[in-house]
């Protein structure tokens, strides 16, 4: 979910209780630092006001805890903030999830550079003659992915570019979205103190993810274990986790986060919450990925569990929640009050307009409250009206409301000379070190 943060407030009896700081499950995946293009060209884009030329071509990020990404942009004229933070995501929070499209750019990524890193056979396979330089391939393949990603009269400014991105537009064919990195399924559970909470079930292609211990094992009773309840050290794709409450433990909450190295699989979307680029993976190194779940406890009443992602293609943010609890659990949301019964589960989508940043907030009984803010990026500026194109050498415009007037803008679409730009973004949290980590949080019950 692309630019989404839950603040979370539980309290009072007969529900899970928390401080006022926790917070809700956050990204999962790989979470990076764009540096800027590696490898670029020209491009020319053709509009009814004339031509603009841009630059085109390879971007390189920094992953958070170890790895490097290689990716192209899917939103031509939208500028790229020097130093944005990034955060993988499922296509379905990205421009990609309404884009019938989205399946031939994973073609082309997959099928050029750097992907295919022999200039030599790639030009032959595209009939190119004469010198062909990695500017080139980049440039072209660039070009390819915006003529899907943005429907757009682009083309690259070298004749051995532009015969390149005509193979790979000709070419291209539809192929499924990549899996993700690695997730954790569902990212929120709850029950009673006494059982074994859960399960969490482990999505990766990594070749397995490393568990450890609580960080106050030793007094907070709380362990992962696995369904017999053993004690887990590590986990595989489609392993199942569950916590393990002390029957005696106060309502409470403790987030889990697991943690391993593999490669990004090609194709997978990357969003900013500072109206950056949308980034698409082009290439990967061994990589530091994670993800994270919670779970919520009460010896009573209702224990919902509440995670949320954006869907584009119903443009909103789609809230579900799970309740484990023995009454049922009457929210708020939206000035809409909505009752999920005993055992059941239900998802609530809040409409949302585009580009603006988002602020609300789920409130149950008294002292249950759970916070969502963000912003809905789910269309490229070439779908929206007035869209206007920055040239190389003109200042673009403030990547969101509220920017700094000086921000220096460049990139490839909306860009100046340079290949980044200056910009600010919410940071991603990606745990370092162990594996797994449960950062816990206790309150005792309502009038204390």
């Amino acid at each position: 979910m692309s630019g989404l943060v839950a603040a979370t407030v539980l309290a009072g009896a007969g529900t899970a209780a928390a401080d006022a700081g926790g917070t809700a499950p956050g990204h999962s995946g790989a979470a990076a630092t764009i540096g800027g293009l590696k490898t670029y060209g020209a491009a020319v884009i053709r509009g009814a006001s004339g031509d603009t030329q841009v630059s085109a071509g390879l971007f390189e990020m920094s992953v958070e805890g170890g790895g490097t990404l290689h990716t192209y942009c899917v939103d031509v004229h939208t500028p790229t903030q020097k130093d944005a933070k990034y955060h993988e995501t499922a296509w379905s929070g990205t421009s990609l999830g309404v884009n019938e499209d989205a399946g031939r750019i994973r073609w082309i990524l997959r099928n050029s550079y750097p992907q295919v890193n022999n200039l030599a056979a790639l030009a032959k396979k595209a009939g190119i003659r004469g010198q062909f330089t990695e500017q080139d391939a980049a440039a072209g393949t660039q070009v390819a992915i915006w003529r899907y990603s943005d429907d757009v009269d682009v083309d690259a400014a070298d004749p051995q570019a532009e015969q390149l991105a005509d193979y790979l537009h000709k070419k291209a064919r539809d192929q499924q979205e990549p899996k993700a990195s690695l997730t954790l399924d569902p990212p929120a559970v709850s029950g009673r103190p006494g059982e074994r909470i859960g399960p969490v079930t482990v999505r990766t292609d990594a070749r397995s993810v490393t568990v450890s211990p609580p960080a106050d094992a030793a007094t907070s009773g709380v362990r992962i274990v696995d369904a017999n309840g053993e004690p887990v050290t590590t986990a595989t794709d489609g392993g199942r986790i569950f916590f393990d409450v002390p029957e005696d433990e106060a309502a409470g909450s403790v987030a889990v986060t697991v943690q391993a190295s593999t490669t990004v699989p090609v194709g997978r979307a990357f969003v900013s919450e500072s109206r950056s680029q949308t980034q698409i993976l082009a290439g990967s190194s061994e990589s530091t990925v994670s993800a994270t779940a919670s779970a919520t406890w009460s010896e009573g009443g209702a224990t919902p569990a509440v995670s949320a992602r954006e869907n584009c293609a119903k443009g909103g943010v789609d809230l579900t929640v799970t309740h484990r609890g023995d009454v049922p659990f009457t929210f708020s949301l939206a000035g809409t009050e909505h009752t999920v019964a005993a055992g059941k589960s239900a998802t609530v989508t809040v409409p949302l307009n585009e580009d603006q940043p988002y602020d609300f907030t789920l409130e149950g009984p008294p002292g249950f409250e759970q916070r969502f803010t963000g912003m809905l990026d789910c269309r490229t500026r070439a779908a929206e009206a007035g869209t206007t194109t920055q040239t190389l050498t003109a200042p673009g415009p403030s990547p969101y409301a509220g920017a700094p007037s000086d921000t220096d803008l460049a990139a490839t679409g909306a860009s100046s000379a340079t290949p980044w730009i200056t910009g600010t973004a919410i940071a991603l949290v990606v745990l370092g070190g162990a594996g797994l980590v449960i950062t816990r949080q206790r309150q005792s019950p309502s009038g204390d």
